[in-house]
């Protein structure tokens, strides 16, 4: 596996990406934006990169909150709530083209977590070149932003999870049902964070290893 990072200016101000890549790459290589959890890009999601680049895909994690990182659940509430959708939004825009400039990709998946998965679902409704998305544990927008989305997704969630709680996710797949959306959505006997390896109090390897092998097959599927 190789690193790099990308450097790139936003609406707001200039950002970075971490970059994880499989040792040979072409221009079939898939790839995937990989989007933070609430305390920033920090070395889990790093890892989550790696992990994907040792499975044969380019992982691009931008850092959204531009350097900072939380150290404690007040600090990343208060980093999320101030961090403005349309610029979450823009910066992931901005991510796909430089993406796109730096490995010739036309197009990506994108995967989140918590936090990031409430932009991973959302960007697939809003920006171009997105051609997959598998968000964990995310909000659901809105259902006149979600109404237009045309890229499939496989949305992650835990049945212990009492932020994005089985009525919101039933919303989703009513909403699914409604506008014929290409929605899947995989139910785990779990707590919120399930996936995060780093917190033992809410980790659960069964599920995470089940839905990493799924999004894996998912991504392999539809890039």
């Amino acid at each position: 596996m190789k690193t790099q990072t990308l450097s790139f200016s936003t609406a707001n101000g200039d950002t970075t990406a971490y970059c994880a890549l499989p040792d040979s790459i072409d221009d079939d290589t898939p790839a995937v934006i990989l989007i933070q959890e609430w305390w920033g890009l920090n070395d889990h999601i790093k890892d989550i990169a790696g992990r994907y680049a040792g499975e044969g895909f380019i992982a691009i994690a931008p850092d959204l909150y531009r350097g900072k990182l939380a150290t404690n659940p007040d600090e990343a509430s208060k980093m999320m709530a101030d961090l403005a959708l349309d610029d979450g939004i823009g910066t992931i825009r901005n991510t796909v083209a430089k993406a796109e400039e730096e490995f010739g990709n036309e197009g990506f998946g994108i995967s989140g977590y918590c936090m990031g998965g409430t932009y991973a679902l959302r960007a697939a409704c809003e920006v171009d070149g997105i051609e997959a998305s598998a968000p964990f544990y995310g909000d659901i927008p809105p259902e006149d932003i979600l109404k237009d989305l045309d890229v499939p997704v496989l949305f992650t969630s835990g049945l212990k999870d009492a932020w994005i709680n089985p009525e919101k996710v039933g919303q989703l797949e009513t909403i699914a049902e409604r506008y014929d959306l290409p929605v899947e959505i995989l139910r785990y006997d779990a707590d919120h964070a399930f996936f995060n390896d780093t917190r033992p109090e809410v980790y659960d390897e069964e599920a995470a290893k089940d839905a990493w092998g799924k999004v894996l097959a998912f991504f392999r599927k539809n890039l």
